[in-house]
């Protein structure tokens, strides 16, 4: 057996840049399962599978797609009763099921090679069996430079025909493809480096130079015994919630609940709502994440979290937790930004409402931009305000690109922007999740950057700078031994 930092050291050693190409099966390596299993759940609750259909499903499972007669076999199949489908709805629906569904079970240990990878300058392919609704949102999120799928035919009139686009990617003809793309971008393929849980994928690890198996099944582990490939075995990114996770989740939720009750008497006894509002966020975060066995650890940087107040802070974005541990770094005096539907949460929509945060309508550009603008005013008063440029939570570690909105307010106020990153809070409550499980989340709070020289119509390059900055303060993420700085409480 090998270690994720093993594979890390030996992708270290490889040469720099795009020549050197590092190829990733999707289903089962990149994720655990399959990605279709979940358009087949959709269809399946949408009423949308006939018994035939079904039948066939059971059947595939039994026996198993051990070669590419089998796996054509099934893959026709399947498709004859797509036939007439719109091609543009089924993107749709991947790419919703990737948000809500699939992105959950990435696996955490290819995800860091795949970065690694990145780091060096590596091209990265993505190279599956699966079809193009369900590869492009994976795609696209990890932000891989090839996709190779199979491909499927579709009508003048936007429809499938129910047949694929030429042979499907699987088995040697996966293997070729490869080849092929390495001749097609330059890449030598004794430079090529290639991943994969399945049995399927032998002519294709045995096409790149250097192979390791993930998670791999027991055709694929003999065939990496034979071969000498290193066996990565992974941890379930998904683990099923326990009933200590509902406990602590419940008491995460009622110790923020007290919190606020206690925060509200001191309030009216000062006739403060600066006194509620700091005490609720402060005291709450504590108590909340505490009783949910959320230790936060500020790896670096925590004197920027008051050195150059008021000032725009900017985190990234992937947990239904984040605001509360926010608050709880930030303490008192900020504001922020949050999507309209926040005002519907019990207990905090009303908080926030209070804390005077800009609730937006994401789907109504004009009407977020004119809610926004207050903010700028509330920084020049003395309010830090807090906000994620990524709009949305991403279903994957990886950063959404980032909009312009709040680096403009910065800029108009004329304040400093502090990036906090953090690592492991997606571990901790993923963003479809329910429940709270116990972990470690770490931040690091880069240096605040200067907005004085900011034009409007320089806002694009700034924003991408400190995205920037973030995504490399990810890339390097110090060792977690670190002891956590205290945040202190200033209140």
């Amino acid at each position: 057996m090998t270690t994720t930092a093993e594979l890390v050291e030996r992708i270290e050693a490889a040469p720099r840049g795009p020549s050197v190409m590092a190829v990733f099966d999707y289903d089962g390596t990149l994720i655990d399962g399959f990605s279709a299993a979940d358009f087949y759940r959709d269809r399946l609750k949408n009423r949308q599978m006939g018994p035939a259909e079904i039948a066939s499903l059971v059947q595939a499972a039994r026996k198993g797609l051990k070669d590419a007669e089998s796996f054509i076999a099934f893959l026709n199949s399947s498709l004859a009763r797509w036939e007439g489908l719109s091609e543009a709805e089924l993107y749709a629906t991947g790419a919703s099921l990737f948000k809500h569904e699939t992105a959950g079970r990435l696996r955490r240990e290819t995800y860091e090679i795949l970065e690694t990878h990145r780091r060096m300058g590596h091209t990265l392919v993505l190279a599956s069996s699966a079809l193009p609704f369900q590869t492009t949102p994976i795609a696209k999120a990890l932000e891989f430079d090839h996709v190779l799928c199979t491909a499927v035919q579709v009508g003048e009139d936007g429809l499938l025909t129910g047949r694929t686009e030429g042979d499907p990617v699987w088995g040697p003809e996966k293997a070729a493809r490869i080849v092929g793309l390495a001749k097609q971008l330059g890449c030598d393929m004794d430079d090529t480096f290639g991943y994969s849980n399945g049995g399927e994928d032998v002519p294709m690890l045995l096409a790149c130079a250097t192979s390791a198996a993930i998670a791999p099944d027991d055709d694929l582990r003999r065939a990496a015994a034979r071969e000498g490939w290193p066996v990565l075995d992974c941890v379930d990114p998904t683990p099923r919630a326990t009933i200590k996770d509902a406990v602590r989740t419940a008491a995460f939720y009622g110790s923020f609940a007290g919190a606020m009750g206690v925060a509200g008497g001191i309030g009216l006894a000062r006739r403060s709502r600066r006194s509620f509002l700091d005490i609720a966020f402060g005291v709450g975060a504590d108590v909340s994440l505490a009783a949910a066995g959320v230790d936060v650890r500020v790896l670096k940087g925590a004197e920027h979290l008051w050195d150059s107040r008021p000032c725009l802070f900017v985190f990234n974005h992937s947990s239904k937790i984040d605001t509360i541990v926010v608050a709880k770094l930030l303490r008192q005096d900020f504001t922020g930004v949050a999507k309209a539907e926040a005002k519907n949460v019990p207990m905090f929509g009303q908080l926030f409402q209070l804390a005077g945060i800009a609730l937006i309508d994401r789907n109504d550009r004009e009407a977020a931009q004119k809610k926004m603008q207050p903010l700028v005013q509330r920084l020049k008063e003395g309010t830090s305000v807090v906000v994620s440029p990524e709009g949305t939570r991403t279903p994957t570690p990886r950063m959404a690109p980032f909009k312009k909105g709040p680096f403009h307010i910065a800029m108009q106020a004329e304040v400093p922007v502090v990036p906090i990153v953090f690592r492991g809070i997606d571990q901790v409550q993923w963003r479809g999740a329910q429940v709270i499980r116990p972990g470690i989340v770490e931040a690091i709070v880069l240096p605040p950057v200067d907005t004085a020289g900011w034009r409007p119509e320089t806002v694009g390059d700034h924003r991408d700078e400190v995205r920037d900055l973030m995504q490399d303060a990810l890339d390097h993420w110090p060792a977690s031994a670190h002891v956590s700085l205290p945040v202190g409480d200033r209140a």
